[in-house]
């Protein structure tokens, strides 16, 4: 299939919505200001032919393409700054990436602690959904003068950054509960307390993202939650 030619039918269903959602909004709003009474079903249908020359419809869709446009190259900024994954950095990289975005997650973790493992799998989730974010993480093993320089004695450990100043800290999962079986969405909302991110509801939230790993992510006998 020629890539443009969907994007080009991708685009008018996107503007079709639009039109559609615009119409109903005005609609609505002439209705509400007495413009048109508000009778039968059959008499409150608005043609949608009538309204693409309305100066009024044509300034709402207008502002909603752009703030769409402004939207995506917000996004396309930020994925180039290394947001929107979760990403492993070397020491070498860790200011460069601390300092170069607003908001950042960093988790120290070793590669053979089960809870590192289980932190791994819920940040790299949110790192996802939340894109305003960065989430990288950082093998403690390798990075000893941060570990030293941070103060990071207990893995895992997340720390919390604003334009390159650590500001908080989660140690172990003490936040969720001091249990192993917590959920993505435990995760997510202590994270917003703390204001790295923002609350964003997503439709297709399934039942792991909001009860816990508890399918797909067993006890372990040695929770790893260790002092260096």
């Amino acid at each position: 299939m020629d890539p443009d030619a969907v994007k080009s039918t991708l685009q008018n269903l996107a503007f079709g919505n639009v039109m559609a959602a615009a119409a109903r909004n005005y609609q609505k709003e002439i209705i509400a200001e007495g413009k048109a009474p508000a009778t039968s079903s059959a008499e409150q249908e608005v043609d949608l032919d009538d309204l693409m020359d309305d100066p009024e419809l044509e300034k709402l869709h207008a502002d909603r393409i752009a703030a769409l446009k402004r939207e995506a190259e917000k996004r396309e900024a930020l994925k180039r700054q290394g947001h929107g994954e979760y990403r492993e950095i070397t020491e070498g990289d860790f200011l460069g990436e601390v300092t170069g975005s607003e908001k950042a997650i960093c988790h120290f973790y070793h590669r053979e602690f089960y809870r590192c493992k289980i932190m791994d799998k819920h940040l790299k989730t949110l790192s996802l959904k939340h894109v305003d974010t960065k989430f990288i993480k950082l093998d403690a093993e390798n990075a000893p003068f941060f570990v030293t320089k941070l103060g990071v004695k207990t893995l895992p450990c997340v720390i919390i950054f604003r334009k390159g100043v650590a500001v908080d800290r989660l140690i172990g999962f003490i936040d969720m509960g001091g249990k192993d079986d917590f959920s993505t969405r435990a995760l997510e909302v202590v994270l917003i307390k703390k204001g790295i991110i923002s609350e964003k509801k997503e439709e297709d939230e399934d039942d792991d993202y909001l009860e816990g790993g508890r399918r797909t992510v067993r006890s372990s006998v040695n929770h790893d939650s260790d002092s260096d």
